[in-house]
Parts: structure tokens; C-alpha cells; sequence
């Protein structure tokens, strides 16, 4: 077998935005299956209208977050795959050498569908554990009849055993071409010979320290959207939150702000974390010849520091954009619907309290390459 379960294990990221992709999208379908019940009950244009806005939003919702958080989970499962690959260029090379085929390697990859099956479980069921609650929140006002929950097994189908079947059949997929290379070329740790390598203007000097950030940036693009996601998730999720307990609920901004700040800090230490352990001997090296901390820092994390203002900028604009959607299209005809403004305030409090914590964060991380040991690096 060339995946174990200590690989599996490391999937906790997959798992995280699996089990948030569940959860919203559980929560509002099921609600969504269950309002459709009470249609010829309606008695009231005010209940028809409140009615029409929840079947709206519920839709609204499942297609932007649901379709968001799979695009990014199917980015971090390639990312897996890949990962696995680069760091296990030998093994596998050595499987080949013996006469294995890429597909039957590629076959043992479906174990990462696991971390897929374990994330949408968690989210189905964490969703019927807070249904009654939700259930009770879309209808505070009083203008629905009661809704009953009901468990619908098409849900269990489409949400966990059927995503947990793609990704599955996905990574093997994925992983059988990425194991499309010469058998030397796994085994001399030789990937770019054989892979198109971009080709830079000859003749422009650039400094050393400049040229790493920038070598770190293009080599590790998925690890740049990660970033980018992290710091959009932060910005959306946390100005929207501020928004619900006027527009929604108390639970809907909980909610809201939990999955946001989750999705951020798994996706933001994910690709920090990469960058520095993929990144070792390089700065065990800059240490050797003399580089300061500060400029190791500089050279492999400062140039993700914009693609974070780009995430908090795009972010914004998302979280202002799904809002006066959902207030001047889909409650635009419920009476009492207050105004959506764009909160500025709000938005210059977020922009500060995720300067505080990113930078918190690469200080952390600074922290650890400090305590890279070089020796132990140079004897490897």
C-alpha cells in the first residue's frame, strides 16, 4: 500500500472545509425540502412573499457557498496529491522500477477520499444537530406555519456518499498523471526536465533575497491561492457576520463568523506551514551564509503579504455585493426589511484586527525558523 493512514491523517484540511461545505449546505437544503411542504398552506400575501425570500436565500446560499467551498476543496486535494507525490518522488519511482503501472499505484490514492467522507459526516451530522434551533430562527417572526424537520436520504446521497466517491476516484485520477514521468526521473528527484518550465528575459540581474521571493511565489501557486482564500474568508465572513444580527440572526452571524474564521486560519497555516517545511534547507543555507532572520522571513513569506490585501480587498466586495443581493432582490418586497449600507467602520475594524493576527502569525512562524536546526539539516 503507498498511502498509510498516517498520510490520510494529514488531510485535516480537506476534512475542515468538507465538514463547512456540509454544514451550510445541509442546514439550507433540508430547510429548503421541508418549506416546500407547507406551500398550500399559505394563506396571506405577506406569507407568500416570506415565503418566496426563503426558498431564495436558501438557493442563494447553497450555490454561492457551496460552490465556493468545492472549488477549494478540489484546489487542496490536488494540492494533496501533489504534495504526496513531490515528497515521495523515490518510493515510487522504485514501485515503477518493479514493474507497477501509474494506474495501479494511482489506485491506492483513493484513501484520500477518506478525509472527504470524514469532513461531510462530521458537517451532515453537526447540521440535523443544529436544525431544531435554525429551524426556529428562519421563522422568528411568526409568519410560516410550523415546520416540521424531516430527514431526507437523498441529502445523505448527494452531501457524503457521493462526494466522498468523486474526490476518491478523483485523486486517482489526478495522481495517475502526475505519475506520467520517466522512472530516472522519479528516482534523481527530476521533475522539471520533463515538465515546461516557464522561461524568464535573460540578462535581468536581480538580487538574491528578491529573486527567492519571487522563485517561492511561482513555484508554489496553489499555496498563493490558499493564502488569498484564507484572507478572503477572514474579510467576507467576519463584515457579514456584523450584518446578520440586523438583517438575520444571532445564530446566522455565529454561524457565519465560526465557519469563517475556521476556513481562514486552516487554509492560512496549511500554506505557511508548506512554504517553511518545503523550504528548510534553503534557509538552512541563508543561515550559514550569514543572512539575518528577519531577511530568511522577508525572502520566503513577505511576498505572500499582498496577495492577503488582495484576498481582504476581494473579501470585501463579496461580502457587500451577496448582501445587497439578498436585500434589494430577495426581501425586497418584505415589509420591515431594513437598509443594507456598506459598513465602513466595521470594514477599517476587520482591517485592523487581521493585521494584528496575520502579522502574529508570521511572527509565530519567524519563531520557528529561528529554531531550524542546521546541523541537523546539513547531516540529512
Amino acid at each position: 500500500m503507498v498511502v498509510g493512514i498516517k498520510d490520510v491523517a494529514k488531510l485535516m484540511g480537506i476534512s475542515i472545509i468538507s465538514c463547512c461545505a456540509v454544514l451550510v449546505c445541509a442546514l439550507f437544503l433540508n430547510y429548503y425540502i421541508d418549506i416546500l411542504q407547507i406551500e398550500d398552506l399559505l394563506s396571506s400575501e405577506q406569507a407568500v412573499i416570506y415565503y418566496h425570500a426563503q426558498v431564495s436565500t436558501a438557493k442563494v446560499v447553497c450555490l454561492v457557498s457551496g460552490g465556493c467551498l468545492l472549488l477549494t476543496s478540489v484546489v487542496m486535494l490536488f494540492f494533496y496529491v501533489k504534495h504526496y507525490i513531490d515528497t515521495h518522488k523515490k518510493e515510487l519511482g522504485i514501485l515503477k522500477a518493479l514493474g507497477y503501472s501509474n494506474l495501479k499505484i494511482a489506485g491506492n490514492f483513493w484513501v484520500f477520499g477518506t478525509g472527504v467522507f470524514l469532513g461531510t459526516t462530521v458537517g451532515f451530522l453537526g447540521a440535523f444537530l443544529l436544525m431544531p434551533e435554525f429551524y426556529e430562527r428562519q421563522n422568528e417572526v411568526g409568519i410560516l406555519p410550523k415546520i416540521a424537520i424531516s430527514f431526507h436520504p437523498s441529502l445523505l446521497l448527494y452531501l457524503v456518499i457521493l462526494p466522498t466517491i468523486a474526490f476518491a476516484m478523483l485523486a486517482v485520477f489526478y495522481a495517475s498523471l502526475k505519475l506520467k514521468r520517466p522512472v530516472l526521473a522519479l528516482l534523481k528527484n527530476d521533475f522539471q526536465s520533463f515538465s515546461k518550465v516557464k522561461r524568464f528575459r535573460e540578462g535581468k540581474d536581480c538580487p538574491f533575497l528578491e529573486d527567492l521571493r519571487k522563485h517561492t511565489l511561482r513555484t508554489k501557486k496553489t499555496l498563493a491561492f490558499f493564502i488569498v482564500f484564507a484572507s478572503f474568508c477572514f474579510s467576507a465572513m467576519m463584515q457579514m457576520s456584523a450584518s446578520m444580527d440586523e438583517l438575520a440572526s444571532e445564530m446566522m452571524a455565529a454561524m457565519m463568523l465560526l465557519i469563517g474564521m475556521v476556513l481562514a486560519f486552516t487554509t492560512l497555516l496549511l500554506a505557511i506551514t508548506t512554504v517553511i517545511k518545503g523550504n528548510t534547507k534553503t534557509i538552512a543555507m541563508m543561515r550559514v551564509f550569514g543572512y539575518s532572520q528577519k531577511e530568511c522571513c522577508r525572502a520566503l513569506l513577505g511576498g505572500y503579504r499582498p496577495l492577503s490585501y488582495i484576498g481582504f480587498v476581494l473579501g470585501t466586495v463579496y461580502q457587500y455585493v451577496l448582501l445587497r443581493i439578498m436585500v434589494d432582490i430577495v426581501f425586497k418586497d418584505m415589509e420591515g426589511m431594513p437598509a443594507y449600507e456598506f459598513d465602513f467602520p466595521m470594514m477599517l475594524r476587520t482591517l485592523v484586527f487581521f493585521l494584528v493576527v496575520y502579522e502574529l502569525v508570521m511572527y509565530c512562524y519567524a519563531e520557528q525558523i529561528k529554531k531550524i536546526s542546521v546541523k541537523e539539516i546539513m547531516l540529512e
